[in-house]
């Protein structure tokens, strides 16, 4: 069957757009995207072949070329993601809607012309079986027919001969006269039947060479997707080693941001205590002129210190000397008072004797 269907007997009948997949046919488990990106999914009806189809085109590449048969079955493996498996095809198809709504109404139209399908093929077996009925019918009519004909030359050449049972020959010859029409326009009918199964036949035949077509066409197209896939997934791994390696530059770059930052930081630290000598270095001068201040007073200071060390010696010298003076003044004074002491006693002994002298004038 061609993927693109002609429009003149296949109609669209429902259209939504959604994510195509396939499943992998190397391991049936993993899902392969059919589509870069959304594309548009719809049903066709034939109403000559009376049959559906999905099919879905990405640009000039046919994705999704799937005829529905009463045994399908669509899944909802998520509330966004539905599939079906299609034996013609040898493979699985997969759907990602933008949202569950889109999914339900796919999976609800599956149903409807899943049940369509199947009523198409209960009908299309009762006509055959009809058929073959009705050839058989007229197989056996037709020696009927024959011996119709011979009782109708019984009955005439009865009737030449006259008899009591003209009568009842000529309403016998009536009712296969009407047994013989009956039967022509039985027989044409079935030779129309005929005529059209065999139309039928002849365009299931076109529709088998055009699906030996197909099936070649699509041959080649999955070697050729197939030689696509290896090379993506050449690609894939090249990218994976590139992306190794971007991963180990980020690492490097965090290491390096983070060094950066610890940089940074001690940066601003000694910005800081930059700032802080530089404020001192402004007070320097003034701590120059005190200093130098400092150093002036402290000359005097040392001057003075001088100055009062010598009048210190001086003083000790003074002391000294006082108290060798004071020595020799209490050794005087001692010497003074010795003799004062001996000078009383003698002026006591010289009272004492005007006193007795006195007493005694």
């Amino acid at each position: 069957i061609s993927p693109v269907p002609p429009y003149c007997r296949e109609q669209p009948i429902f259209t939504t757009r959604a994510h195509v997949f396939q499943i992998d046919p190397s391991t049936k488990k993993n899902w392969v995207p059919a589509s870069k990106q959304a594309v548009t999914v719809s049903y066709f009806y034939d109403s000559t072949r009376n049959s559906y189809r999905i099919i879905s085109v990405d640009g000039a590449k046919v994705i999704i070329n799937s005829t529905i048969t009463p045994n399908m079955t669509f899944t909802k493996t998520s509330q966004k993601f539905g599939q079906w498996a299609d034996s013609r095809a040898n493979t699985v198809f997969g759907l990602g809607f933008p949202s569950e709504q889109q999914l339900t109404k796919f999976a609800e139209k599956f149903q409807e012309v899943k049940e369509a399908a199947k009523l198409a093929r209960d009908r299309s077996q009762e006509k055959i079986e009809t058929s073959s009925n009705h050839s058989q019918e007229s197989g056996r009519e037709t020696p009927s027919s024959t011996r119709a004909s011979s009782v109708n030359g019984t009955d005439d050449e009865k009737a030449s001969h006259g008899g009591p049972a003209e009568a009842h020959l000529k309403s016998e010859n009536d009712k296969l006269k009407f047994a013989l029409a009956q039967s022509s326009t039985n027989v044409k009918k079935w030779e129309t039947e005929l005529q059209s199964l065999r139309e039928s036949n002849a365009r299931l035949s076109t529709a088998l060479q055009e699906s030996a077509a197909s099936i070649e066409h699509w041959k080649k197209q999955f070697s050729a997707c197939k030689e696509e896939n290896d090379q993506l997934r050449g690609k894939i791994e090249e990218l994976e080693e590139q992306c190794n390696e971007i991963n180990k530059e980020k690492e490097r770059n965090a290491q390096l941001s983070r060094r950066l930052q610890e940089l940074e930081t001690e940066l601003q630290d000694k910005e800081l205590e930059l700032e802080e000598l530089r404020k001192q270095g402004e007070i320097i001068p003034e701590l120059m002129s005190e200093c130098e201040s400092v150093s002036e007073q402290l000359q005097a200071a040392e001057k003075k210190n001088k100055d009062l060390e010598e009048k210190v010696r001086t003083l000790r010298t003074e002391v000294e000397e006082n108290k060798h003076r004071q020595t020799n003044l209490k050794t005087e004074l001692k010497n003074f008072l010795d003799v004062l002491d001996g000078k009383i006693d003698e002026l006591h002994d010289f009272r004492q004797g005007l006193s007795k002298l006195g007493v005694d004038n």
